[in-house]
């Protein structure tokens, strides 16, 4: 069983950065894949990044490659989600996500994949 607990979201204008922690509860952080996903108002939640159990492999939706980076700590049962050069389209609440596997693959890009989820936490980004 594992807990997750997103923090870090806020008010930003559009061009800043911001940077989102995920911290996890449980003895076996390092044996789960870790993503984040958003969701905006109306919209269906969908993929951001994911980073695989090791922190070896890391996958990024092409609305963010290049602006944001993920990144883990597993001895501290941390995941990072920095975010640049932000966009009023990033607007949205930003969850954490994590799945019991050491695997890599494009199966960690599925919202179905994920067993435990965190509450989210805002991001708003203004003109």
């Amino acid at each position: 069983q594992v807990q997750l607990v997103e923090s870090g979201g806020g008010l930003v204008q559009a061009g800043g950065s911001l940077r989102l922690s995920c911290v996890a509860s449980g003895r076996t952080f390092s044996m789960y894949a870790m993503a984040w996903f958003r969701q905006a108002p109306g919209k269906e939640r969908e993929f951001v990044t994911a980073i695989t159990a090791s922190g070896g492999t890391t996958y990024y939706a092409d609305s963010v490659k290049g602006r944001f980076t993920i990144s883990r700590d597993n001895a501290k049962k941390l995941v990072y989600l920095q975010m640049n050069s932000l966009k009023p389209e990033d607007t949205a609440v930003y969850y954490c996500a994590a799945r019991p596997t050491v695997l890599a693959g494009p199966m960690l890009r599925d919202i179905g994949n994920y067993n435990y989820w965190g509450p989210g936490t805002q991001v708003t980004v203004s003109t």
